[in-house]
């Protein structure tokens, strides 16, 4: 029996499929002026703000409700959406998956699939054809730059393409219940305004003290952590030290360390993604590992990839220099 010529050979070997699109369509019309809504007007309740609060309308209870709900917002963010779902970085319990993912969505900054999706089509292409929001796009000069960062701050946003969770976030759009918590994002938006109002009018007993509750812990808290975790996609990708090996520009800026729980040690976090800990030398705060140590110490989370010598000495500037 003679051996089958190489055409048929070829024809008997399994294909492999071509990958799928970098987008999926753009957003509906409605859906892009609802991100329009929510990026704008939390941004004007920012500006607001310093006169705002000059003259009268903060209190102890508007600061102590803004701070609670940034901490548990800002760290669904970046312990839920970014280190857990986007990198898995650890491995959680159903309750605490739930739960983290409800409450990055109190962020306001869109659904958990999406998020994770967009995120990990940045670290595809980071700072290259393809990456969502470089500050690098349009060239190196002043004027680029400065259009660039508008770009990555929050330009991108306004732009209509949605990144393709087939091809980014299989994972998650296959796991029932994190893509019903997914649908139910309008649910958990609402309810990150909300929440603040009703405690702030329950604690003062007055329609005053929701008012005000709504302004500072509703939407200029979610402004706030809006443009610091933007800052993270501009600034620490444009200026910083970049003591680690990474294909791209990613730098750690220390300024937004404590506001952005540890996210803004970027060059790190970029030359080893699935790290569970982004302040990796001495010194380096970084609060959403330390929630995850503390997650790990109560027995709800394990196989964390903590940093360790030969991880390090994988990804440093002199090991490979030398």
């Amino acid at each position: 029996m003679t051996a089958p010529t190489e055409s048929v050979a070829a024809e008997q070997r399994p294909r492999r499929e071509a990958p799928k699109p970098l987008t999926a369509g753009t957003r509906p019309y409605i859906a892009q002026a609802l991100v329009y809504l929510f990026v704008i007007v939390p941004l004007l309740a920012l500006i607001a703000a310093v006169p705002f609060a000059w003259g009268w309308g903060l209190g102890v209870v508007d600061i102590s409700l803004a701070f609670v709900f940034y901490v548990l917002s800002g760290l669904g963010v970046t312990v839920g959406f970014h280190r857990l779902f986007t990198h898995r970085s650890f491995k959680t319990n159903r309750t605490v998956q739930v739960l983290l993912a409800i409450s990055g969505m109190g962020a306001v900054q869109g659904p958990v699939i999406n998020w994770v999706a967009d995120h990990r089509r940045h670290h595809a292409y980071s700072d290259r054809e393809g990456d969502p929001h470089s500050p690098w796009r349009f060239g190196s000069s002043a004027a680029a730059l400065a259009k660039g960062f508008w770009h990555a701050h929050m330009g991108w946003l306004f732009e209509r393409d949605v990144t393709n969770a087939e091809r980014f976030a299989p994972d998650l759009l296959k796991d029932r219940v994190l893509a019903r918590i997914n649908k139910l994002f309008p649910v958990w938006t609402l309810a990150s305004f909300v929440l603040p109002a009703v405690l702030g009018g329950l604690i003062t007993w007055s329609w005053w003290g929701a008012l005000t509750a709504f302004f500072w812990a509703g939407l200029v808290r979610v402004s706030v952590l809006h443009h610091i975790t933007w800052s993270v996609n501009s600034i620490c990708h444009m200026i910083g030290e970049r003591p680690f090996k990474s294909r791209d520009k990613a730098a750690n800026f220390w300024p937004l360390a404590l506001v952005s729980f540890g996210e803004s040690w970027h060059n790190s976090h970029h030359a080893d993604p699935t790290c569970a800990r982004h302040g990796v030398l001495k010194g380096q705060l970084d609060i959403s590992a330390r929630l995850i140590w503390m997650l790990e110490k109560a027995g709800w989370a394990w196989k964390v990839r903590w940093p360790n010598e030969q991880r390090l000495a994988r990804i440093s500037v002199t090991e490979q220099q030398g």
